[in-house]
């Protein structure tokens, strides 16, 4: 029996109790009624630990794994954003969901392309990572031949980019392959081959994060280009081919348009109709195809992708080739002029007595002034392009640009480069912009005044013959003009400023008369050395009445063909001394026609002269082209170092190809006080005739190759293309693209 003490104790432990229980009680209602239960399970919570930085030490342009080990700690499921920070800088960021008590590895790539030591924060963790420059590249795999597929997309459209890969080496080999965007490395690639083992390189580009326009794509060295147009709208092109100072007329759509045009339309169907026939002023062309091989002028078509059509002409009278320059205009590419007519392969030189004709001349340097009311720059650069549109061959070896400026009230042109003569002879004469002296006569060689359409420049030309129509291989009819150009004995300089150009005629008129050369070989009847068409050549005459021809480096050019050019002759000291009567007679073979001579006798200016060379340069397809033409071409991408020098390695293109050039002008200082501007474009390139138009003595072939050395084309056995080390080195990087006979 429990005693009164302890019966008190009791009641006192069971109160003591029930208070605490009570007071428990309290709290649990307390907390259910703020909705939390002591007993629930806990909200997710993250941690991260582990940040790891692979490797830590790499180079240039190498990719970095940067990992972290993101946990969960809570009960329940939840989101985490991960931010992955460089140098201060957001670089990436993920959303992890995960559920409790669960971990995640978060893993970013990335790559950098500047050397240094880079500081890299994820959450509260940081750590560093170090970049060295790249190493050289030592393999023996050579990229060519990049190609854009598509390379006008939309916003959000995927373009494949491919190049071939080719091991060159007798050993295996690997490459690091790198593709950037906008100088942007987006994805790299490591390829192993084996010894002349080759493959194809593959990249996908997105344009989901870019802008409307023209975006740069790098592949190593090889580089290319794509296109955002405006959702539901592509690029329709038509052109012809050839050009000309005469557009080619036609209508789209009932609409009347002009070669070359460009727009970006809205998809669907339309329908075209091209002229047939049109004259293009020396010569007149007839309908042949389309580069898609529709035959009819007038057709229709779907435009449901960048589009572009060319259409062919054959030539039916008059002549009319060479690679066509265009520049960028602000809005589109301007068409100028078809360059470097003295780079044509095939000058004779003579014929001797047994028959054999021998090849002299040719020079590939042309001089093109640039219109100032057109060129305009795009994104910092003059944009250039030469396209191959006639059925030829071309090397070009060289490009750039000469800014020229000038004294305010003087105008700037070039000399033009004589066929026969070697290198580089262009020069810049400053010559008054006022009115210039004209002739005091003008006669030609039927004894016609022709000064009426030599005194302003109106497109009126002078009438003239060409050698080939002389009905007698020894009796040559030859275009002839003479100027009197008064009495200039107190000029401080004589300069001819000429507009003119050459009408070749058609082939067949050519071969009969070199056939009637040979067929009188044959008989015996021709001395060694016979010119079959004899060199253009310049004349002053002296105090006697006598004719004396000029220097050979200071000889009469052919001005170009098919498209009319303004340039200068330089004239001071080459009249005999002690004439009061200053005349000059040319003499040409070819139908050389003239629509303005005047004469400036002012001295000499001082011009500011600033070169720039190719910034980039790119070789592309721009069409199909059914030509038969075959050889080892250059391979498609950068060929910017080709047109550094004029070093005898060369683009190599066909018909349907184009070298697009940019000029930077970022290092181009402005015209000071009293000085105007002008642009010239400067060119060496050799372009070659299939045989049968023009062609004579070759094949249509990439190979032989011309050298600016070379006493002609074709050249003699005991001549030949500098197969030295570096030349052959050129050729096994650069000339990669083979294309059969037909």
């Amino acid at each position: 029996m429990l005693s009164r003490s302890a019966v008190v104790k009791l009641k006192a432990i069971l109160i003591i109790d029930l208070i605490i229980i009570g007071a428990a009680a309290g709290a649990y209602f307390y907390l259910q009624n703020q909705g939390v239960l002591t007993n629930a399970a806990k909200p997710a919570k993250f941690t991260m630990i582990n940040l790891t930085i692979d490797p830590p030490q790499t180079h240039v342009g190498e990719a970095i794994q940067i990992s972290v080990n993101l946990t969960n700690i809570g009960d329940l499921e939840g989101n985490q954003t991960v931010n992955l920070d460089i140098n201060n800088a957001l670089k990436d960021s993920t959303n992890v969901t995960l559920v409790g008590n669960s971990s995640q590895i978060v893993a970013f790539t990335d790559v950098e392309t500047t050397e240094g030591t880079y500081n890299v924060t994820v959450g509260a963790l940081t750590g560093t990572f170090l970049l060295k420059p790249a190493p050289p590249e030592t393999s023996s795999i050579i990229l060519s031949n990049i190609l854009v597929n598509p390379y006008e997309i939309w916003a959000n459209e995927n373009s494949t980019v491919t190049a071939t890969a080719e091991n060159h080496s007798t050993e295996p080999d690997k490459l690091t392959v790198r593709m950037m965007i906008d100088d942007v490395l987006v994805a790299t690639q490591v390829i192993s081959l084996n010894a002349s083992e080759s493959q194809t390189v593959t990249f996908v580009v997105n344009a989901s994060s870019a802008a409307l326009g023209r975006h740069t794509l790098k592949m190593n060295t090889l580089t290319g280009s794509f296109t955002i147009v405006k959702t539901g709208y592509h690029t329709l092109t038509i052109n012809r081919t050839g050009s000309g100072s005469t557009s080619l007329p036609f209508t789209l759509d009932g609409t009347n348009h002009q070669t070359p045009y460009q727009e970006l339309i809205p998809v669907g169907e339309y329908s075209i109709s091209m002229p047939d026939p049109f004259s293009v002023g020396t010569g007149v062309l007839a309908f042949t195809t389309w580069n898609d091989g529709v035959t009819s002028a007038t057709r229709t078509f779907n435009l449901e992708g960048r589009m572009i059509l060319v259409v062919t002409y054959t030539l039916i009278s008059g002549y009319a080739s060479c690679p066509s320059l265009y520049i960028w205009n602000g809005t589109g590419y301007s068409y100028v002029t078809d360059v470097s007519n003295p780079g044509w392969l095939g000058y004779i030189g003579y014929i001797n007595s047994d028959g054999t004709i021998v090849n002299s001349g040719g020079n590939p340097w042309d001089y093109v002034k640039l219109d100032n009311s057109i060129i305009k720059t795009n994104n910092g650069n003059f944009d250039m392009t030469l396209s191959q549109q006639w059925d030829e061959l071309y090397y070009l070896d060289s490009a750039y640009m000469l800014v020229v400026d000038h004294p305010i009230g003087t105008d700037a042109y070039t000399s033009m480069t004589n066929y026969l003569n070697k290198g580089s002879t262009g020069q810049i004469y400053t010559v008054s912009n006022g009115t210039l002296l004209s002739p005091v006569s003008a006669i030609n060689e039927k004894g016609q005044n022709v000064l009426p359409q030599i005194s302003q420049k109106d497109g009126v030309y002078t009438p003239g013959i060409n050698g080939v129509a002389s009905t007698q291989w020894n009796n040559i009819s030859l275009n002839k003009l003479t100027l009197d150009l008064g009495n200039l004995s107190s000029a401080p300089q004589i300069k001819l400023v000429i507009t003119g150009m050459v009408d070749w005629g058609p082939a067949d008129t050519y071969y009969s008369w070199i056939n009637m050369f040979k067929e009188a070989a044959a008989k015996g009847l021709v001395p060694n050395g016979t010119a079959i068409t004899p060199a253009s050549t310049m004349e002053v005459r002296d105090a006697n009445g006598h004719w004396l021809p000029v220097s050979q480096d200071k000889q009469i050019p052919l001005p170009s063909d098919y498209n009319a050019r303004t340039f200068t002759v330089n004239m001071t000291g080459l009249f005999p001394a002690n004439v009061s009567d200053y005349q000059v007679r040319f003499t040409n073979f070819w139908n050389v026609t003239y629509d303005y001579i005047g004469i400036d006798t002012t001295a000499q200016q001082t011009t500011n002269i600033q070169k720039l060379t190719p910034s980039s340069a790119t070789l592309s397809q721009f069409w199909d082209t059914k030509s038969t033409s075959s050889g080892t071409f250059t391979r498609y991408g950068d060929v910017t170092p080709l047109l550094q020098n004029a070093d005898d390695m060369f683009v190599i293109g066909r018909q349907g190809d184009q070298v697009n050039m940019q000029f930077s002008t970022a290092n181009l200082s402005a015209p000071v006080a009293g000085m105007e501007r002008d642009y010239f474009f400067v060119v060496a390139c050799w372009f070659k005739d299939p045989p049968g138009a023009w062609g004579y003595g070759f094949g249509f072939t990439v190979n032989p190759m011309p050298f600016m050395a070379m006493s002609g084309f074709p050249y003699p056995t005991s001549e030949s293309y500098p197969y030295d080390a570096a030349h052959l080195a050129y050729i096994e990087q650069y000339n990669t693209r083979i294309i059969p006979p037909p």
